[in-house]
């Protein structure tokens, strides 16, 4: 079947447009609201560093909490919509307050309501897909799921214009009512949405197994793009004073993503994942340094398709390596890949308050955890080569 055969026939699975429309969504929500929160909350609600790395953390901390038990749940529940339902429905209500914090009370705890139940979303999102998938679709199953992870890239970059243009014209409160927007929309469409599953496995399938370092390498992976995602931002708008210019270099990132995330997951098919992992990783280090050591304009520009790649490998790469160590389990596969996301960022957002201010110099710290990662990755590259076994390195076809 040829790519193009396969990706018609994606997005005409039966049923599933609804799943497809809610991670469009999804994405553009994100992408309205998180190029600029850190701002808002510097700008909007007046908090200092520390405080802004607090309001994320604890929420994080949340957010943490409810996607690994989402995700324990999820797979014992007739219904798996039920979570998102519920959790999009708050995260409505968290944003309505959010939208008139005034401090850092008000803040952390509607910030908590409107970003922490996403956690249930997004992992039961994938879960559900890949379960529909299965039944509908089982020979596009793999690739399926990394168009589906393309589809929130999509949303993001639609997600960044609507966020500047929001911006633009109604300030930060333009921006919040876009999230609010986006998550009422998921609401009526997992609302809507009917499942399907197939039987759930009883029994552990020899495919799977837990692989110990390979987590942690992934774990450096995701703490290195928080800390980027977070003081990205707060050091372009102190250096150039835009924040305009945020969403501008995240469009750049997202636009090289589309084609990247294909390649990605072909050449982990061909290579072995840690290998296409070690490549992203050797990306972002390059990206990191730029960044530390000449954050101009122009090359900020200039880094962010590299960077792309290292972003897909991580979404799509990633992402799929741990959810075949537990593939009867489809969702607690999906949430432990956004557990261990969020526990990084919660680290990632921290770490960084080591040094003062938004220096470039925050960046020495995510390159050194790529050097940690790719050293891991080639550990366990070299040890499965010794051994005569590529069960680490090489991708599995369900």
């Amino acid at each position: 079947m040829s790519i193009l055969t396969a990706l018609q026939r994606f997005f005409r699975v039966q049923g599933a447009w609804k799943l497809l429309a809610a991670m469009l969504v999804y994405g553009c929500g994100t992408g309205i609201l998180n190029p600029m929160n850190a701002i808002y909350l510097k700008d909007g609600v007046h908090l200092e560093k520390f405080q802004i790395s607090l309001v994320v953390a604890i929420a994080l901390i949340v957010n943490v909490v409810i996607t690994f038990f989402s995700g324990l749940w999820s797979d014992n529940l007739a219904h798996r919509k039920i979570l998102p339902v519920v959790a999009s429905a708050v995260s409505v209500f968290g944003l309505i307050g959010y939208d008139h914090a005034s401090g850092f009370a008000s803040a952390v705890t509607f910030y908590i309501l409107s970003t922490a139940p996403s956690g249930a979303i997004i992992g039961q999102l994938y879960a559900m897909t890949r379960s529909h998938l299965a039944v509908e679709a089982p020979d596009i199953l793999d690739i399926g799921i990394v168009w589906l992870r393309t589809l929130l890239s999509v949303g993001f970059f639609i997600g960044l214009y609507l966020g500047t243009a929001l911006y633009t014209w109604v300030t930060f409160h333009g921006v919040i009512l876009g999230n609010l927007v986006c998550y009422a929309t998921m609401f009526f469409l997992f609302l809507f949405y009917r499942e399907r599953r197939g039987a759930v496995a009883a029994k552990r399938l020899p495919q799977e197994g837990v692989q110990w370092v390979v987590l942690i390498a992934i774990l450096l992976l995701l703490c290195a793009d928080a800390i980027r995602g977070l003081y990205l931002p707060l050091m372009v708008d102190a250096l150039f004073k835009n924040p305009a210019f945020v969403a501008r270099l995240w469009s750049v990132q997202v636009v090289f993503e589309f084609i990247w995330m294909t390649v990605a997951g072909m050449a982990a098919r061909r290579f072995g994942d840690l290998r296409v992992v070690c490549v992203g990783a050797m990306c972002a280090l390059a990206t990191y340094c730029v960044y530390a050591f000449h954050p101009s304009l122009p090359w900020l520009f200039a880094v962010q398709p590299i960077y792309s790649f290292f972003v897909s490998v991580i979404m799509v790469v990633a992402m799929g390596t741990i959810q075949r160590m537990f593939l009867s389990r489809a969702g607690f596969g999906s949430s432990l890949y956004f557990v261990l996301s969020q526990s990084a960022a919660l680290i990632g957002y921290l770490v960084p308050n080591l040094i003062s201010g938004f220096s470039p110099h925050i960046f020495y710290i995510p390159a050194m955890l790529m050097v940690v990662s790719v050293a891991l990755c080639i550990g366990q590259i070299y040890k499965h080569s010794r051994t005569g076994s590529a069960s680490a390195s090489v991708h599995e076809v369900n």
